[in-house]
């Protein structure tokens, strides 16, 4: 994604541009070129730092981290590492930073990992295991990185990871049940990838794209301790029907495959620092609106949930702002983020579109055309489930349009096809992939 351009946008007259400028602040504000300098160490290790990382970020942050140690640590500096990041978003490398990277960037599927997830965990596991005493090792972690960072447990394929993952996934699990799960079915999330590097200073730099910034949640929590057991990864399968092999389920029974916990010695002198937050993205956005005479509110940085039931309330607060019955008042913007779900019940539909689209199209379903609110709900990272957008946008001619162009929005809700809906109507929000996450972003005009 190029660098976002911050056009000043009269909310009155271009309500979808403003819209669109608030989103492209958040993302840039998040962009790990602004924040990671400034958690480097002040002086390399004794000995080597090597870098490892996961997350659709994860290249970004390589760059960002290379950069850094350009300008403010000793030349010769011994930096070394690896990262593993989506297909397709690795970003251009800086000119400022010589052609041979210190940091090599691999690639994965996600959200369902495939083999070179496993491959980049294995090389990355290794690397960790080579660090000693005097060396420090520092992990680069942000949205994505359970699926981009997969190695199964011993005596589990990853054919079996990536159904389980996969019916998770589909089945409206709120993030952090799919990594309770995740976690105990792994080799190197849930502290395990901290283990591999018992010797060595850790630190861990992340960007959060999960509610409530819980590292233990964020790419599964590799390097941080894991409260969940196996008795809850097991009772979460069996609560949303996932079958599985009578072995791992004796396995789960008897804690075989239990995680590291909280206050084990391993942790105790390891440090852990976010970089970029959803709470911090709304705040940039709100800080825009501000400087164009517009009031910003932000209802939460953390709100879960279906995605269209998200979308029918958010509609409901707006009528209330809008007719005074609120104590929120017009004209002003309303800003949430978090992460919502989809569930999907039928075995015929394949969803086109995410929790984005999916969100806009209960906006509009419960704005039904009323003058004068305008939304946006689009991924930070650029890519709202299975599509080529980031989100969409709803205007009070959203259903109109709808109508004139021969679409029900009921069937295309029916059918989780956000995607189609919007593509026909010219109102996707189309970025490529922005190199950060910090999960969805919302955006209500009320004028």
């Amino acid at each position: 994604m190029p660098t976002p351009i911050l056009k000043t946008m009269n909310w009155q007259d271009q309500p979808e541009a403003f819209l669109r400028s608030l989103f492209e602040r958040a993302v840039a504000s998040a962009q790990p070129m602004l924040g990671l300098r400034s958690l480097l160490p002040e002086a390399p290790p004794a000995g080597k730092t090597i870098v490892l990382g996961a997350g659709k970020a994860a290249g970004a942050m390589a760059h960002a981290f290379e950069l850094a140690v350009q300008q403010r640590w000793p030349a010769g500096s011994h930096v070394e590492g690896i990262v593993v990041t989506r297909y397709g978003h690795q970003p251009p490398r800086p000119a400022e930073l010589p052609p041979q990277p210190r940091i090599e960037i691999l690639e994965a599927a996600h959200p369902v990992p495939d083999a070179n997830s496993e491959a980049a965990a294995r090389r990355i596991l290794a690397l960790a295991a080579q660090a000693g005493p005097d060396d420090l090792v520092v992990y680069l972690l942000s949205g994505g990185g359970s699926a981009l960072l997969a190695l199964p447990a011993d005596g589990i394929d990853m054919a079996l990871k990536q159904h389980i993952t996969g019916q998770l996934l589909q089945s409206g699990a709120p993030i952090e049940v799919i990594n309770c799960v995740r976690k105990h079915l792994s080799g190197i999330k849930g502290g395990r990838l901290a283990q591999a590097s018992a010797t060595a200073r850790r630190l861990t730099i992340a960007i959060s794209d999960v509610p409530g910034d819980d590292l233990s949640v964020i790419a599964s929590g590799p390097t941080v301790p894991d409260a969940s057991n196996c008795a809850e990864a097991l009772a979460w399968i069996d609560h949303y029907g996932i079958g599985i092999p009578e072995s791992l389920r004796e396995r789960l029974q008897s804690a075989t495959l239990e995680t590291p916990k909280p206050g084990e010695p391993l942790f105790q002198h390891d440090r852990h620092l976010l970089m970029a937050t959803p709470a911090q993205a709304l705040r940039a956005a709100a800080e825009l609106a501000e400087e164009h005479g517009l009031p910003a509110f932000i209802l939460s940085d953390r709100l879960e949930g279906e995605s269209s039931a998200m979308g029918r309330w958010h509609a409901q607060v707006a009528h209330a702002v809008q007719a005074g019955n609120s104590s929120l008042q017009a004209p002003c913007v309303l800003l949430s983020g978090g992460e919502t779900t989809v569930t999907i019940t039928r075995t015929d539909v394949r969803a086109q579109g995410g929790r984005a689209m999916e969100f806009c199209m209960g906006l509009a379903r419960g704005l039904q055309g009323a003058a004068g609110i305008w939304g946006l709900a689009a991924d930070t990272d650029g890519i709202d489930g299975i599509s080529d957008a980031a989100g969409a946008q709803v205007t009070p001619s959203t259903l109109e349009r709808a109508r004139a162009a021969g679409l029900d929005l009921p069937t295309h809700m029916h059918a989780h096809d956000g995607h189609g809906f919007f593509d026909a109507l010219g109102d996707l929000v189309r970025t490529g992939p922005t190199h950060t996450n910090v999960n969805d972003f919302r955006a209500i005009l009320i004028v």
